[in-house]
C-alpha cells in the first residue's frame, strides 16, 4: 500500500526538540493502521499518543495528524501531556481547517510545499513494521 507520511515544519521542530524520531512517527502510523487510534476528531484529524523514551504513553506526548487513511498522513501538532491538558475547541477547529487544507493539496502542491520546507517527508520505508496483533480469547 502506497503511503506518504509528512510533518509540518512546526511539528518537525517540536519533534526534534522532544527527541521524537522517524521511527516513532512510523510506528504511530503502523499502530493507527491496526486500529489503535486515540481519538478521531473528525474532518480528517486524529489524535495519537506517542511514548517518551523509557516511559509509557499515558503521560507522554499527544500528536495530531491530518489523514486520508491509507494514502496520506501529515503530523501537524504535538504537545507533552505534562505541558498541556487538552486542546480548546477553537484550537481543534483551527487544526481541522489546516487538515482540510493539507489533505486537499494536489501532488504538485505537496511537492512544492516540500521543496519550500513547509512540509518534510518522513521516510517510513526503512522503518520496521509492527507485527499484527494477536487474537485474544
Amino acid at each position: 500500500m502506497l503511503t506518504t507520511v509528512f510533518q509540518t515544519r512546526w511539528f518537525a521542530r517540536w519533534a526534534r526538540r522532544q527527541g521524537i524520531g522517524a521511527d516513532s512517527l512510523c510506528r504511530a502510523i503502523e499502530e493507527i493502521r491496526q486500529g489503535l487510534v486515540d481519538a478521531d476528531l473528525g474532518g480528517g484529524l486524529i489524535k495519537k499518543r506517542l511514548s517518551r523514551p523509557g516511559t509509557g504513553k499515558r503521560g507522554a506526548y499527544r500528536t495530531l495528524l491530518a489523514t486520508r487513511r491509507g494514502e496520506r498522513w501529515i503530523f501537524v501538532f504535538g504537545f507533552a501531556k505534562n505541558d498541556q491538558d487538552n486542546l480548546e475547541p477553537h484550537e481543534i477547529d483551527a487544526l481541522k481547517a489546516l487538515a482540510a487544507h493539507l489533505l486537499a493539496l494536489s501532488p504538485e502542491a505537496l511537492r512544492q510545499a516540500t521543496q519550500a520546507g513547509e512540509l518534510m517527508e518522513v521516510n517510513c520505508d526503512a522503518q520496521a513494521t509492527l507485527p499484527r496483533p494477536l487474537c485474544r480469547s
